[in-house]
């Protein structure tokens, strides 16, 4: 390996470890490790704080029940007795400590060399350094001690060593550091597992988004499957993505269709006005001329109207919504179309319940169910059947007719705008009825589902019913 790559392998490790540490993962987990270690080190501090103070209690009170049977035996059997039972003691093996003086300080008997003048002169309890008989008069040990004031002067001074006690505290500082290290240790180690793994998949999503970016809108962002807020927000993406890739190809299709199917329509009006300058050579002739104009004009226009009005649905709308009775409205549109359907010789049947409340945009819902009278007007044979009543927690709008149906394997691709099959090619219209109503059916949350009537089509409009209302 040359030098430049050994350079350039250490800057892309060094890199690495930069965006690691740099990463929100890391961040959150360094931060629950100071948390952590300071409430770790309190906690153990408190016990060690706690242990050393109940140790101090201990001898505190083990020095006072000594004082006390100390001072028994002086007040039984004087000085002479005090000093053969302290003698006694002193020669017994242990960490208690004894000392009787005489007034001026004049060690008289006990297991203390020697302890600094004051604290001889302080009766009291008091932590000192002290020498140990028959060691150098160093006062190289501690001890926790008493003195206590007898009659005639003398002083008699009983005490433990605290050596225990403070290897005690070393060996809890040593703990605390020790369990500190590690808790830093595992933490860091922690931190860096989680924040790799949290960023290997966040690159993953990044270079997903790239593709995607690049045009690619069928890719989509990988899934672990644990159910964890990356799951949940890959899952929401690929939702919205999958979404966007529809109206893309939706917006293709439209487009594709808006270059096939309005370029005879506009042919048709320029050659109608092309005609007129050509042919008309009367007021009367231009006059109707224009009239065709006008009307082929009108049609393009609706068929704008319409595409504008799917798309705006697509996007989410921005209609009124309000509660309304879909029993009524029904009612109203059939009562509208009557006419046509009878003017067509087919028979016309309305069943609509009472009471049937939705909350949503009541034109919207009108302007679906009068598309889908229309085409069945348009198509049916024998004659049209519409009805409205509720189905558990959706409200059903059904328009059925007797005609020639649609075949099951282009129901879903009718709902689309512009698709018109070969025998609906010959009648007026531009194949955007049902894909406006499947429109207004996703604003609501609701359905469109193109059933079989055999023969015949079934359209069922199906919209979440508003349920606690009453009849309007």
């Amino acid at each position: 390996m040359t030098g430049v790559q050994a350079a350039h392998l250490r800057e892309s490790a060094s890199a690495r470890f930069g965006k690691l540490f740099r990463t929100t993962a890391f961040k959150l987990s360094f931060v629950y490790l100071i948390i952590f270690a300071t409430f770790a080190f309190l906690a153990l501090g408190y016990v060690a704080w706690n242990a050393s103070r109940a140790l101090d209690d201990q001898i505190g009170s083990t020095i006072e029940a000594e004082i006390n049977g100390l001072s028994e035996q002086y007040n039984a059997g004087g000085l002479r007795r005090l000093i053969a039972t302290v003698e006694r003691r002193a020669n017994e093996p242990g960490a208690s400590l004894y000392l009787v003086t005489t007034a001026a300080g004049e060690r008289l008997v006990g297991n203390v060399g020697a302890v600094p003048p004051r604290i001889l002169a302080a009766p009291g309890q008091t932590e000192s350094a002290y020498a140990r008989r028959g060691e150098s008069e160093d006062l190289d040990h501690r001890a926790i001690m008493r003195i206590f004031t007898l009659p005639g002067g003398f002083r008699l001074l009983v005490g433990r060593d605290v050596e225990e006690r403070d290897r005690l505290r070393s060996v809890i500082g040593r703990t605390l550091s020790s369990s500190l290290a590690l808790v830093v240790i595992l933490g860091v180690a922690g931190g860096w597992f989680v924040a790799r793994r949290v960023l290997a998949r966040v690159d993953d999503m990044t270079e997903t988004t790239r593709r995607i970016m690049a045009g690619d809108l069928d890719g989509r962002l990988n899934v672990a499957g644990t159910g964890d807020e990356l799951d949940r927000l890959a899952n929401n993406l690929n939702a919205m993505l999958g979404r966007m890739s529809e109206l893309m190809r939706g917006l293709r299709e439209v487009s594709d269709n808006i270059a096939h199917d309005l370029k005879t329509p506009l042919t048709r009006l320029r050659n109608r006005a092309d005609e007129a300058l050509r042919t008309a050579e009367t007021p009367e002739a231009m006059r109707m001329a224009l009239e065709g104009v006008i009307e082929e004009s009108d049609a393009l226009m609706r068929v704008f109207d319409a595409l504008l009005m799917i798309a705006r649905l697509e996007a989410g709308g921005t209609e009124t919504m309000s509660v309304f009775d879909a029993g009524r409205v029904t009612r109203e549109v059939a009562e509208l179309y009557e006419p046509l359907v009878t003017e067509r010789g087919l028979s016309f049947d309305v069943v609509a319940e009472e009471g049937l409340m939705l909350r949503g945009s009541r034109e919207l819902v009108g302007q679906a169910l009068a598309n889908l009278i229309d085409n069945a007007a348009k198509y049916g044979a024998k004659g049209v059947r519409v009805e409205a009543r509720r189905d558990g927690p959706v409200v059903r709008l059904l328009v059925v007719d007797q005609g020639a149906g649609v075949p099951e394997t282009e129901r879903g691709r009718v709902l689309n705008r512009f698709v018109r099959l070969e025998e609906a090619r010959s009648r007026p219209g531009f194949g955007l009825g049902l894909s406006l109503v499947n429109a207004v059916a996703r604003l609501h949350q609701g359905t469109l589902v193109l059933e079989d009537n055999a023969p015949g089509l079934r359209a069922i409009l199906a919209l979440p019913s508003l349920a606690g209302f009453g009849r309007s």
